[in-house]
């Protein structure tokens, strides 16, 4: 009887549990699978543990976005950023397939081995935005079509801005270059507003050069309308790492 119960509820957790994304132990004792039970399933072969109380299906295809999902409950502002995030809005320059995902979060953390083993991925953060509300941060959030419904995406506007504050430190200035050149009609406003509240003094200068040089946008408006940070009146400098002198005027 015993073990047509167990049968019963492996049956239950297969037909209730996502394929191809982890879960936890509280998922799985709402389905009423104890620690300790979770922990029998997977020594039979059941459930394979992929961390201390992380399950998942054996022989299950993990699936990025999937994943991802499950991450996003558990890393406050967790979110595919930067270049990554402008690959899934069609601003793209020679992005390799196994190129490591950019994921952007609001705290410390350590992306887990099981998701990094599967998906190539890096982890920032930077403190980048002093959010003047909530309501700010969620709107340069976003789902492009296509992808899973809740997966949280930075817009292009705020992908940019994660994109240049990496310069010089994970990220090179030739290809981000091209990157903002592969930038087409932004919402200027909500720019206007992201830079506002951008910490960054390096990301703010490089916007306002590049989008004087390109044409993107009406930079002399965009100061004008928005109170947006520049540092002092001295040029921004620095030497990045492959040698190239930045030099940075204060309004591009």
């Amino acid at each position: 009887m015993a073990g047509n119960s167990k049968h019963q509820l492996i049956k239950r957790l297969q037909a209730e549990l996502p394929r191809g994304t982890p879960f936890d132990l509280a998922k799985l004792k709402q389905l009423g699978v104890s620690a300790q039970l979770a922990a029998h399933y997977a020594e039979g072969g059941w459930l394979v543990r992929l961390a201390q109380g992380v399950y998942a299906f054996p022989n299950d295809d993990f699936e990025v976005h999937g994943a991802l999902l499950f991450l996003q409950d558990r890393v406050p502002g967790l979110h595919i950023g930067g270049k990554s995030a402008l690959g899934l809005q069609g601003v793209r320059h020679n992005l390799g397939s196994r190129e490591p995902l950019v994921l952007w979060g609001d705290a410390r953390y350590a992306l887990p081995t099981w998701f990094t083993a599967r998906f190539p991925a890096r982890y920032v953060h930077a403190g980048l935005f002093a959010w003047p509300n909530e309501a700010l941060a969620e709107k340069t959030l976003t789902t492009p079509p296509g992808l899973p419904e809740g997966l949280r995406v930075a817009t292009a506007e705020r992908a940019v801005l994660e994109l240049l504050y990496e310069v010089g430190i994970r990220q090179g200035l030739e290809e981000a270059r091209n990157l903002f050149e592969g930038l087409r009609t932004p919402r200027k406003d909500l720019l206007g507003q992201l830079l506002a509240c951008c910490t960054s003094v390096k990301t703010v200068r490089l916007f306002l050069t590049w989008a004087r040089e390109t044409n993107v946008l009406d930079v002399d408006a965009l100061l004008e309308r928005h109170p947006i940070r520049t540092g002092s009146d001295k040029r921004w400098m620095s030497r990045l790492p492959d040698g190239t002198l930045l030099s940075l005027k204060p309004h591009g």
